[in-house]
Parts: C-alpha cells; sequence; structure tokens
C-alpha cells in the first residue's frame, strides 16, 4: 500500500483494521441520522418516546455521535410511572399502592444517598399569592394542578425529576447542566396566564437521595431564583461555563450579585430561548 503525501509530509497508509472500524463508524452514523429522520416524522410518538427515556432528546436532535438513550431500564419504567399518574390519578389506586411506594418502590436498595454532581433548579410562580387572593384557594389548587402536569413531560423529556413540590414551586434534579438549562428555558412557556415562572439554575456536588438532594448547590439554586425576574431563568457561572455555547439558548451580560447567606459574590447571567 503505497503512502499518501499531505504537502511534502509523508502519511503512513492506514492498516486493513484501521479502514474497517472507519466504514463501521460511516455505516452507524448514516443508521443512526435515518432511524432520527423516520422518528421525527411522528412528532407525537418521539415526545412520547423521548419522555419516558426510551430515546435521548440530544440523540433526536443530533443523531450523529450520541448515544440513542442514557435512560437505566428502571428510570424508563419510572418515568412511565410519573407518567401514567399525572394522566390518571386513580390508575394507582386500583393496585392498593399510593403513589409514593410506587415511584420509590427500591429506595431500600439505594441507601443513606450518595454524593455526586448534580445540576439543581428551583422555579416558582410570580404573582401566586396575589392570584390566590383574588380568584380564592379552588381555582389556585386548580391551576397548580394543571401547571404540575405541564412540567412533568419536560422535565422528564430532559432528563430531570420533580425532587420537591414547594407551594407554588418546585425543586427539580438533572444529571448534568445542559439538560438542566434547556429544560428550564423550555418550562417557561409551562407558566399558567396570567402567572409568570422564573427559575435558578446551579451545578455542584450533592447528597442525591431517591426523595431528596442535600448540599450547598441546593442553597444556591435557591438563592439564585430569588434573584430572578418573572419569565426569566439565572444560571450561576459555573453552570454557564459548563455548557458553553448551547442550540436554542443565548446568554444575557454577566452579573456579580450578593445572595442571602453566600458569603461570596456570584456570578449570574441570564439564559434567553434564542
Amino acid at each position: 500500500m503505497a503512502a499518501r503525501y499531505v504537502g511534502a509530509m509523508p502519511v503512513p497508509p492506514r492498516s486493513p483494521r484501521d479502514v474497517g472500524a472507519g466504514a463501521v463508524a460511516t455505516f452507524r452514523r448514516s443508521l443512526s441520522e435515518k432511524l432520527a429522520e423516520i422518528i421525527r416524522r411522528d412528532p407525537e410518538r418521539a415526545a412520547n418516546a423521548v419522555e419516558v427515556g426510551l430515546i435521548d432528546q440530544r440523540w433526536l436532535d443530533d443523531p450523529t455521535d450520541r448515544r440513542v438513550s442514557t435512560a437505566t431500564p428502571f428510570e424508563v419504567v419510572q418515568r412511565f410511572l410519573e407518567r401514567s399518574v399525572e394522566q390518571r390519578p386513580s390508575l394507582i389506586g386500583t393496585v392498593g399502592l399510593n403513589t409514593l411506594q410506587v415511584l420509590a418502590f427500591h429506595a431500600g436498595d439505594e441507601g443513606p444517598g450518595t454524593s455526586q454532581p448534580v445540576t439543581v433548579v428551583f422555579t416558582d410562580l410570580e404573582g401566586f399569592t396575589a392570584y390566590t387572593s383574588k380568584e380564592g384557594d379552588d381555582a389556585a389548587i386548580a391551576l397548580l394542578h394543571d401547571h404540575h402536569r405541564a412540567i412533568g413531560p419536560v422535565v422528564r423529556s430532559r432528563g430531570g425529576r420533580v425532587v420537591k413540590r414547594l407551594g407554588d414551586g418546585l425543586m427539580l434534579s438533572f444529571p448534568e447542566p445542559e439538560a438542566a438549562v434547556l429544560a428550564a428555558v423550555e418550562l417557561l412557556d409551562t407558566a399558567p396566564d396570567p402567572l409568570r415562572l422564573r427559575a435558578g439554575v446551579h451545578s455542584g456536588e450533592a447528597v442525591v437521595t431517591v426523595d431528596d438532594v442535600v448540599g450547598h448547590v441546593v442553597n444556591v439554586a435557591a438563592r439564585v431564583t430569588e434573584e430572578a425576574g418573572g419569565g426569566a431563568v439565572l444560571v450561576t457561572a459555573d453552570v454557564h461555563d459548563a455548557v458553553g455555547d448551547l442550540r436554542g439558548v443565548t446568554w444575557g451580560k454577566a452579573k456579580q450579585v450578593r445572595l442571602k447567606g453566600i458569603p461570596d459574590k456570584v456570578t449570574l447571567l441570564r439564559a434567553l430561548p434564542a
């Protein structure tokens, strides 16, 4: 096999093994792109598959060099159960279990929790207190119910989970900062009229259990949310540096602020839908 030349420098010939591996990789990329194209033709089915974790949203957006799905089999089952309970709350009652038992039936196997990287998002609804005062408790509860049903699919489609419901707010966790930012920006559109959603995002190490996330990252994310106005997503510089340029998102100007209970100034940026 003759050597190739780049300029004046000879390039060693590729071995048959390298040639074969390259051909297989090209074939896999082509097949992946064709599969993604077929799935996109039915948006409703594609959305359902992404929501329960059968396929990954990032793979669907760019199938060239990504895994089809990053969810474990258990996570697929868990997302499916969460989705089913949101759509039909009576479903759990028919088998004699409550929602918590079904969604956390593996909790005994996970011990007290593990320290791991996590991205935490807090959300709340600007104007909820005034809305409740004007419209009454029944209207406020109905509004929150509809809002939570709208949030679930967005969070699950990005591989996240709803850790806690805090009145009109939510505490969410995501395994990756990119997924958290994209989900937070999407969640702006789930705000029930006439209210506006705001969100704060921060990444770091935390102790993660089956039903909670504990650590400094949680405190910072909560304080960041307090700095956000209605219709805004604020992220810390740690999150911005981790995700860099993100398709579908543009960044506002960085600013340093002092957050209650946080000794050092924190740099925040606004994430905006592109």
